[in-house]
């Protein structure tokens, strides 16, 4: 009789995502969006590396904002940064509420 071998136990890859906390800052932020008229449709992606909220203005292939939770990052430029639709970094910092606050001190506006 053969002998077995046990395969060597692979843990699942675990995936970035945003907490609770942060996805409440950030609906909110996209409700105000939304009632401005600015944005319509969102989406949520969770990577190995990098957890993203896209945030659409129409219902386009890429996203007019995005806000990305890049954890690798926090102790270099911050682990929050929110990207614009040319995938320009619009603002980068350590605190989520003072990332966001990018979508209330200026009107963002979409150039054609």
């Amino acid at each position: 009789m053969g002998s077995v071998t046990p395969l060597p136990k692979h843990a699942p890859p675990v995936n970035i995502a945003f907490q609770r906390a942060e996805m409440s800052s950030i609906l909110d932020v996209y409700g105000r969006l939304v009632m401005a008229g600015e944005a319509r449709d969102y989406a949520v992606g969770m990577y190995r590396d990098q957890a993203v909220f896209a945030i659409y203005r129409r219902h386009a292939e890429r996203p007019t904002w995005r806000v990305v939770k890049t954890p690798a990052l926090a102790q270099a430029q911050g682990a929050y940064a929110v990207h614009g639709s040319q995938d320009q970094i619009l603002k980068r910092g350590r605190d989520l509420h003072q990332v966001l606050k990018v979508f209330e001190t200026r009107r963002l506006a979409i150039v054609s």
